[in-house]
């Protein structure tokens, strides 16, 4: 899932994909790098963000969908708001990415059910300027367990406003009311999420958590476009526990480091294979003695 920040302050590319003609071109060019879907969003959600204006968040992504959609792109919108999911979903985005499960606002579980679209549930507790307060970042049954449980809520919400379970998706929200620690944990533990039933969406690219791991020995953390090193190992991590899609700012990286993967297991196999047959008594040993004998 390549990431598409129409927004003037998201923590990694704010203000460089704010115009629409920008946007579209770094869709275009995510497409090209080997993205199967875009996520299109007009409001950061980093912590301490301030939300925009309904009708700025609105101008900002339904230029950029309507052109992509045209274009015959996959596309999310990644949106709280139920007026611009709808608006996207009219616009041609298949997919509503809810980074508040509906606990933001519930109206949107509605208009999902209504557009019959793909549905992303995301673990979440408060919204960018208090997610990371002391308080939202108790897990007193450990973060693994507690956010599985509070997404099974979320999908019991999201199945009473009429979304069918094929169109539901899970994400355990890193970095949302989570510490460094959780974090690890909860891509430790992705296995767990499997069990819930659903597809599972990670979004881990350039967090803070990985700033942390890679910072310098004074403790500055690297900056948040050189982490994606870093990102990749994680990406290929998931990919094989059976994650549904990373989300992801550099995909030319992460699309490397996944056709590497998959051609080591490819040949891995191959090799497994090539040594559970065993040998035929004599078999190789008339070449090889007949190249010795040359």
């Amino acid at each position: 899932m390549g990431i598409v920040n129409v927004t003037p302050d998201s923590f990694s590319d704010g203000g460089r994909f704010l115009a629409t003609d920008d946007a579209v071109a770094h869709g275009h060019e995510l497409i090209a790098q080997g993205a199967d879907l875009l996520d299109i969003g007009g409001e950061s959600t980093r912590p301490g963000a301030t939300r925009p204006l309904v009708g700025d968040e609105l101008a900002r992504v339904v230029p950029v969908i309507e052109t992509l959609a045209a274009e015959g792109a996959t596309l999310s919108v990644d949106t709280m708001r139920p007026e611009v999911a709808a608006a996207a979903l009219k616009a041609g985005a298949q997919i509503i990415n809810d980074v508040s499960g509906g606990l933001a606002d519930p109206e949107i579980l509605k208009v999902a059910a209504e557009h019959d679209a793909t549905y992303v549930v995301m673990h979440w507790r408060a919204h960018g300027a208090e997610m990371q307060h002391e308080d939202h970042l108790v897990y007193a049954d450990g973060v693994v367990a507690t956010v599985k449980q509070e997404l099974e809520q979320r999908i019991e919400a999201a199945r009473a406003a009429g979304i069918p379970d094929d169109n539901i998706v899970i994400d355990p929200g890193l970095g949302f009311s989570k510490t460094a620690d959780d974090n690890w944990r909860l891509l430790a533990g992705v296995e767990e999420f499997h069990k819930l039933g659903f597809p599972v969406l990670i979004g881990a690219s350039r967090k803070t958590f990985l700033g942390h791991l890679l910072a310098a020995p004074d403790g500055t953390l690297r900056p948040v476009d050189e982490r994606e090193s870093a990102h990749d190992a994680i990406t290929v991590f998931l990919a094989q526990r059976g994650v549904w899609a990373t989300r992801t700012h550099d995909v030319r990286a992460a699309a490397d480091a996944l056709k590497a993967a998959t051609k080591l297991e490819t040949i891995g196999a191959r090799s497994s294979g090539e040594l559970a047959r065993p040998p035929a008594p004599s078999e190789g040993v008339t070449e090889r003695s007949e190249e010795t004998i040359r």
